[in-house]
C-alpha cells in the first residue's frame, strides 16, 4: 500500500523509501549493462574485429534489430506473466537470467565468438522485454497518486542516465590499449558481469507486490495475445489513445538519436567526440524534464502538461533546422574544441540549446502519459497494458528507422528530416488531442492556473480520487469549472448553465468537457430533466459530478442562496458530497458580468492574481441539505 504522501515532500524522497530505492537501483543499473554491453560489441565489430558477413557500416542496424526484436515477439508473454505472478519475485528472477546472459557474454568476449555474442545481444533485449511491464506496472501499486508522476520522472530519467553511462563506459572500455593490463574485449566483459551482479543484489531489497491477477491462464501463442493485447488497450480509448501518443514520442526521438553520428561529421563536421556530446546533451535535457514534471504539476498527474511538450517538441525541432543548415561548408575543426570555438560557435551552440530544450520537452510530453496509463488501466490488466505499449513502441521505432532512411534515400538533408519531423509531430499531436480532448481541457485549466493566476488549493485531500461523489462549489467566474479541473486529479463533469454554452471559445471548452447543461424547469423542462439524467448515469459509472448549487453567476461576488437541485440527484445516488470555495476570483478576469458576456481584459487587477480553492471534509449524502451546504461554503470561503 502507498505510505502517506505527505511523508514525501518531493521526488527525490522517495530514493530513501525501500519501496521505491531499490527498484530504482535495479532497473537503473540493467538499463546501464544493456548499453555497455551493446554499445561495446557494436565498437568491437565496428573496428576490432573484422566479420565477413556483417560490414562495419551494418553492424548497429544488425545489433540494434537482433536486440529489438524480443519486444516484438515477447511483450504479450511478458505482460501475462506481471499480472500474474508477484512482480518482486518475477525482477528476481530476471535478475537472475541476466547474470546467465552476462556469463554467456563473457564467455563470447572471451574467444570473440561472434554469433553466442549476437545470441547475447537477443537475450538482453529478452531480459528487457521481461522487465518492461513489471517496471511500469510496480509504481502504481506502491506509489500514491500524487507521487506517480514524480516516480515516473525518477525512473525516466534514471532511464536516460543509465544509457548514456552505458554507451560511455562501453566506448572507453572499447578504447583501452592493446596493450593494457586487461584487454578491451575481457573489461567489457567484467564489467558487464558485474553489473549483472550488482542488480541482483539490489533486487533482493524489492518489496513482494502481489499478483493482480493470479487466475490468469497465461497464452504461450505471442501472435494471437498480441492482438489480444492490442484490443484489450483499445477498450479504454483514452489510456489506447496515450499509448499512440507515448509510441510517437518513441519514433520521434528514434529519428534523432539515429542521426547523431551523421549530424556530428556531415553537418557540424566534429569527431566522434562531438556525436558523444549530443547524446549527453539529449540525455540530461530528457533527464531534466522527466524532474520537471512533478514540480510544474503540482505534484498530481498533470496530463495538461503533454501538449506543453508537445509544442516545445516542434518549435525546436524546427529551430534546430535552422540552426544547421547554415553550418554546411565551414572549416572543418575535427576536434570537439574545434566544435565550440571560431566564427561558427554560436551556430554550435544553437544546435546544442535546441537539442537540449528539444529533449526537455520530450520528457514534459512522455512521463505524465506513462503515469496516466498507469493510473486509468484497470489493476488487473495493467501490465498486459503497459505490454502493449511495448510492442507498440517498438513497432513505431522500425516505421522511424524506415522513413528516416526513405527521405535521406529521397535526397533530403539531415536538417531537412528534423523539418519534415518537428511539423508531423505538430499534425500527430493535434490529431491525438483532439481525438482525446482532456489533454486540451488539462492545458487550458494548467496555462489558466500559471498564467493568468496564481492558484493555490488546500484540502486537496479532500477532493476524492476514486469512486464516486458530488463536488458543490460557489459560482463566481466564467472559468470556475476550468479551475476545479485543475485541481482534481480525475476529470470531472459539470452541469453547467446552458447560456454559458453560447460564449465564444468557453462555450466549445465546455463541450469538449462534456458539461451537462441544466436549464430552468419553467423554460425547458425537457433539457432540465434531461441534466438530471445525464447526472444520475455520471454517479452510477463512478465518476465525479459537480454542481454549483446557486445557479446562475453571480453578478456581486457575494454567496447566493443555494438551491435544492442537488437533493434530486442525492436522492437517486447518496454518495459523498464534498463542499469547495472559489477565493478571491471576483474583480479579476472572466468574473464580471456586462450584458451577460464574460469581460476578458482585467476588471481590477491583472495577470498572476492570487486565487484559492479550498476544500472540506466530504459530507455524507443523510447529512446534505441545501443550507448546511451554504454554510460549509461560507465557512470555506473565510479560510485563509
Amino acid at each position: 500500500m502507498p505510505e502517506p504522501q505527505a511523508a514525501h515532500p518531493n521526488q527525490f524522497a522517495l530514493l530513501s523509501q525501500r519501496r521505491f530505492a531499490p527498484f530504482f537501483w535495479t532497473q537503473f543499473l540493467g538499463a546501464a549493462n544493456d548499453n555497455v554491453f551493446k554499445f561495446a560489441f557494436t565498437m568491437l565489430v565496428t573496428y576490432r574485429i573484422s566479420v565477413g558477413w556483417m560490414p562495419p557500416a551494418m553492424a548497429g542496424l544488425v545489433i540494434g534489430a537482433v536486440f529489438i526484436a524480443p519486444f516484438l515477439l515477447f511483450s504479450a508473454t511478458a505482460g501475462q506473466l506481471a499480472d500474474k505472478y508477484d512482480k518482486a519475485m518475477l525482477t528476481r528472477m530476471v535478475k537472475n537470467l541476466e547474470i546467465v546472459i552476462m556469463v554467456l557474454g563473457t564467455i563470447g568476449l572471451w574467444v570473440q565468438h561472434i554469433p553466442l555474442l549476437l545470441s547475447c545481444i537477443f537475450l538482453l533485449g529478452l531480459h528487457s522485454t521481461l522487465f518492461g511491464p513489471v517496471k511500469y506496472a510496480y509504481l502504481p501499486e506502491h506509489l500514491g497518486e500524487r507521487e506517480l508522476t514524480g516516480g515516473n520522472g525518477m525512473i525516466e530519467m534514471g532511464t536516460f542516465v543509465a544509457i548514456l553511462l552505458g554507451n560511455v563506459i562501453g566506448g572507453v572500455l572499447v578504447s583501452l590499449p592493446a596493450d593494457y593490463w586487461l584487454p578491451s574485449a575481457k573489461a567489457v566483459a567484467f564489467t558487464s558481469l558485474a553489473l549483472a551482479v550488482a542488480g541482483r543484489v539490489v533486487a533482493h531489497w524489492v518489496p513482494a507486490t502481489p499478483s493482480t491477477a493470479p487466475g490468469l491462464k497465461v497464452n504461450w501463442n505471442p501472435f494471437s495475445e498480441t492482438w489480444r493485447n492490442l484490443k484489450l488497450a483499445y477498450q479504454n480509448v483514452v489510456v489506447f489513445r496515450s499509448l499512440l501518443g507515448i509510441s510517437w514520442m518513441w519514433f520521434f526521438g528514434a529519428v534523432f538519436l539515429s542521426q547523431f553520428p551523421a549530424l556530428a561529421k556531415d553537418v557540424l563536421h566534429g569527431n566522434e567526440h562531438v556525436a558523444s556530446l549530443l547524446l549527453v546533451v539529449f540525455s540530461v535535457g530528457i533527464g531534466i524534464g522527466s524532474l520537471l514534471c512533478e514540480t510544474l504539476s503540482r505534484r498530481h498527474v498533470e496530463i495538461g502538461l503533454v501538449p506543453v511538450g508537445a509544442l516545445g517538441m516542434t518549435v525546436f525541432a524546427v529551430d534546430l533546422y535552422f540552426a544547421s543548415r547554415g553550418l554546411a561548408i565551414p572549416p572543418v575543426p575535427h576536434t570537439l574544441a574545434g566544435f565550440t570555438a571560431g566564427a561558427h560557435a554560436w551556430a554550435h551552440w544553437r544546435v546544442l540549446a535546441d537539442l537540449s530544450l528539444l529533449a526537455l520537452f520530450a520528457g514534459l510530453y512522455s512521463v505524465p502519459m506513462y503515469a496516466l496509463i498507469q493510473l486509468r488501466a484497470q489493476p488487473t490488466h495493467r501490465a498486459r497494458i503497459i505490454a502493449a505499449n511495448n510492442i507498440l513502441n517498438a513497432l513505431f521505432m522500425i516505421v522511424s528507422s524506415l522513413g528516416v532512411g526513405l527521405l535521406l534515400k529521397a535526397g533530403l538533408t539531415i536538417p531537412e528530416v528534423f523539418l519534415v519531423v518537428g511539423l508531423l509531430n505538430a499534425l500527430v499531436a493535434t490529431y491525438i488531442f483532439l481525438l482525446v480532448p482532456e489533454y486540451l481541457l488539462r492545458f487550458a485549466a494548467w496555462i489558466l492556473t500559471h498564467v493568468i493566476y496564481r492558484f493555490r488549493v488546500r484540502g486537496e485531500e479532500h477532493i476524492p480520487t476514486e469512486g464516486a461523489a458530488i463536488l458543490v462549489c460557489n459560482h463566481v467566474s466564467f472559468v470556475d469549472a476550468v479551475l476545479l479541473m485543475a485541481a482534481s486529479p480525475r476529470p470531472i463533469r459539470f452541469i453547467m448553465d446552458h447560456r454559458i454554452f453560447a460564449i465564444p471559445v468557453l462555450g466549445w471548452l465546455f463541450h469538449l468537457a462534456k458539461a451537462i447543461p441544466i436549464a430552468p424547469q419553467r423554460e425547458d423542462p425537457a433539457a432540465y430533466e434531461n441534466a438530471f439524467a445525464q447526472a444520475n448515469a455520471v454517479l452510477a459509472d463512478g465518476q465525479l459530478l459537480c454542481i454549483f448549487p446557486e445557479g446562475a453567476l453571480t453578478r456581486d461576488g457575494e454567496l447566493a442562496e443555494f438551491k435544492g437541485g442537488i437533493m434530486k440527484v442525492l436522492a437517486a445516488h447518496p454518495v459523498p458530497v464534498v463542499p469547495l470555495a472559489l477565493q478571491n476570483l471576483w474583480g479579476s478576469f472572466f468574473s464580471r458580468i456586462e450584458k451577460g458576456v464574460a469581460m476578458v481584459k482585467p476588471f481590477r487587477r491583472g495577470f498572476f492574481t492570487p486565487v484559492g480553492l479550498v476544500a472540506g471534509p466530504p459530507l455524507a449524502a443523510a447529512q446534505v441539505s441545501p443550507s448546511l451546504l451554504r454554510d460549509r461554503v461560507a465557512q470555506l470561503l473565510q479560510v485563509r
